[in-house]
């Protein structure tokens, strides 16, 4: 009987077939976002700060910059990472406070938290154009 087992078992678990369910993608995207807002997003803020405040030239240019329509729909990336990761958090507050832990609520949580950062990011990327 154990030997059964043994051979049904597989030699090499592959990642990319294993089909997650949605509360853990979100919680994986959640990570993700957090470190992708930690690096590269906090020295591009910083940048952009900087040469918000530098000089008019410098302020001028990066006016310029964020005028093209290529630099708008780059920033609708991290847009998403940060409303995503905000939307996430909160999620993750709550099932702290044991709300939406059953199965049903962690489904429609994460559901909320995958339409509400779509939806903010889409309001987003409208005000910018």
């Amino acid at each position: 009987m154990e030997a059964k087992l043994q051979n049904k078992r597989p030699k090499h678990l592959n990642l990319f077939k294993i089909r997650q369910p949605l509360p853990a993608v979100v919680s994986i995207l959640h990570r993700i976002s957090g470190a992708l807002l930690f690096f590269p997003g906090i020295p591009l803020l910083l940048y952009s700060l900087q040469m918000l405040l530098q000089s008019q030239q410098s302020f001028e240019a990066l006016q310029e910059c964020l005028r093209d329509p290529v630099i708008k729909v780059a920033l609708l990336l991290p847009i998403w990472f940060f409303l995503h990761h905000l939307c996430a958090g909160i999620r993750h507050l709550a099932l702290d406070l044991h709300i939406g832990v059953t199965l049903p609520q962690a489904r429609m949580g994460s559901m909320l938290v995958v339409a509400a950062g779509i939806l903010l990011t889409a309001l987003i990327g409208v005000m910018l154009w």
